[in-house]
């Protein structure tokens, strides 16, 4: 008996060890997206800001150019999650805001091509789950950047 206590709580112990190192790996490596644009794409933060401003094109449109906008929305996603992670452990928004927001930013991210081509906007109040709380398709960018009140 004492063999299966002791085997069922180093089993415990591995699975948490385990989880805590899957949500650690999933945590996005930028904090911004010009920064995993760069990341990304091997160029550097100024160059894809100088691009951005003076070619118009949205950081998702520079991912695509060069190949990586499957990656980019995948960060972009962690970012979001990584952030409302936090808010959620300072009591701001609930687990289920949370939830909802990126199951939303999920949606908008499936029909994204990168142009920032969705309709509506962060400044029309479209797209929001309450006003507010932006998902991500300020200006017509629908890659999950938008903010959380």
């Amino acid at each position: 008996m004492k063999n299966i206590k002791k085997v069922v709580s180093l089993g415990a112990i591995v699975f948490a060890i385990g989880a805590t190192s899957v949500t650690a790996f999933a945590a996005s490596n930028y904090t911004t997206r010009a920064e995993a644009v760069a990341g990304l794409t091997g160029k550097t933060v100024e160059s894809v800001n100088a691009e951005r401003s003076e070619e118009g094109k949205t950081y998702g449109g520079i991912a695509k150019d060069a190949g990586k906008l499957t990656e980019f929305k995948a960060e972009v996603l962690e970012m979001k999650k990584d952030a409302l992670a936090k808010k959620v452990e300072e009591g701001t928004i609930t687990q289920e805001k949370a939830d909802l927001i990126i199951t939303k930013v999920e949606e908008r991210q499936a029909s994204c091509d990168g142009t920032g081509a969705l309709k509506g906007s962060r400044k029309s109040g479209e797209g929001r789950v309450n006003p507010g709380e932006g998902l991500g398709n300020r200006n017509g960018k629908c890659i999950g950047s938008g903010y959380v009140k």
